[in-house]
């Protein structure tokens, strides 16, 4: 396996920038995006709506939910570490049993600490396919009560977990909106029957897909990414160790496709928004910011991470949105003095932002005795809390 030079810090972000997309080099497809990125994290659909902005032109808040909602190329499904993502259609059939399997076991768990007698989870998972297939999609409240009239508990968490099940046996999805609730869907009425993959080749394809998103990168940082076993994510990257490249960095050994991204030019600024993948990737996160800064980012020391400012892949403050009757204002809340080019760059992706969600955006830069405002506002609307035992971020 050949080897390069050593890489510096600031090497190693420009490459995975470009990895992420995050210098916007071509115009793409919600759905060819997100199938570059393997997934989207996406707890919050607003949120996760936020990332495509930041990584072509052209798109729009309407074309992306049209791309999930009547092309149907794109799937709001539990995924990688059981936690909710948008991942590519064409991806489902390989992709969710790979990653969801494992973590089955736990549900069942979970399940029987909630009170959920043990003859009832594959009950209930019956019941729900059989219900969406009669009636159509479904919400929440609705899957609950026709359990509830055949006897099945859903009180507390059980729900939850319940429909976590059955998304995860590949019977059910996340569909349309019915008014503010999300309605569910029979994964074979939705998108069609998933195609399959034999495990290894799967594991492959994972292997290449992380890569071409988060190289330079590690085993160890796939496997944290993805959910998946230390011992799969190192059998995922002998099984395409030829078109492996060894890349030296000043923090030890990583690897890149042979073929890859070069570094993302100097001077990208990007607002990204909450769970963005750019922070969820890597194991190492200081890289994208130092510990004193990631803890602000990471606010509670768990799944939540705040929409972040980069320049040239490194964090250097945080954002976020407030509605008012003229435009919606983009807060800004530096971690030190922002250079000229830092405020001309977030100028220009508020401007990005105005055309994507197609209004008025006025940027904000708040001082200090606006930290608390922001940090305490920094919320995305419809975030929906992802179900215990789930890992909404991953965990070093």
């Amino acid at each position: 396996m050949p080897r390069n030079n050593v890489l510096t810090d600031d090497e190693v972000r420009r490459r995975r920038s470009a990895a992420q997309l995050l210098h916007r080099p071509k115009r793409r497809s919600a759905a060819d995006l997100v199938r570059h990125l393997t997934g989207m994290q996406s707890q919050s659909l607003p949120a996760a709506r936020l990332a495509f902005p930041a990584r072509t032109d052209g798109l729009t808040a309407e074309r992306v939910d049209r791309a999930r909602l009547r092309d149907r190329s794109i799937v709001h499904t539990w995924a990688m570490r059981g936690t909710l993502y948008l991942i590519a259609a064409e991806d489902y059939g390989w992709l969710v049993p790979l990653v969801i399997e494992p973590r089955i076991p736990n549900a069942f768990r979970r399940l029987e600490q909630e009170g959920v007698p043990a003859d009832q989870p594959d009950k209930a998972v019956r019941l729900i396919g059989r219900m969406l297939g009669r009636e159509g999609p479904l919400t929440r409240p609705q899957i609950a009560e026709r359990l509830r009239s055949k006897g099945i508990h859903t009180k507390g968490q059980a729900l939850v977990h319940l429909l976590w099940l059955a998304s995860a046996k590949g019977v059910i999805c996340r569909g349309p909106e019915r008014g503010r609730d999300q309605c569910f869907v029979l994964v074979r009425d939705w998108i069609g029957e998933p195609e399959p993959m034999a495990r290894d080749a799967a594991l492959a394809e994972l292997a290449v897909r992380f890569l071409k998103a988060h190289g330079p990168s590690t085993p160890a940082d796939l496997a944290m990414w993805s959910g998946i076993r230390a011992g799969d994510a190192r059998r995922a990257w002998a099984g395409i160790e030829d078109r492996l490249v060894e890349v030296e960095t000043a923090r030890g050994a990583t690897w890149s496709l042979r073929r890859s991204a070069a570094e993302a030019p100097r001077g990208v600024v990007r607002l990204i928004p909450w769970w963005d993948e750019y922070l969820l990737g890597w194991k190492d996160r200081d890289l994208v910011a130092p510990p004193h800064q990631w803890r602000k980012i990471n606010r509670d020391g768990g799944g939540w991470l705040n929409p972040t400012i980069l320049a040239d892949g490194q964090a250097v403050g945080m954002w976020n949105t407030e509605q008012t009757p003229k435009a919606l204002h983009v807060e800004v809340q530096s971690f030190s003095p922002l250079s000229p080019m830092v405020r001309r760059g977030v100028r220009r992706e508020a401007e990005a932002l105005s055309g994507f969600l197609a209004t008025p955006v006025k940027p904000v830069f708040a001082g200090g005795p606006s930290r608390r405002r922001v940090a305490r506002r920094a919320r995305p609307p419809g975030a929906s809390a992802p179900p215990p035992g789930s890992s909404p971020r991953p965990n070093p």
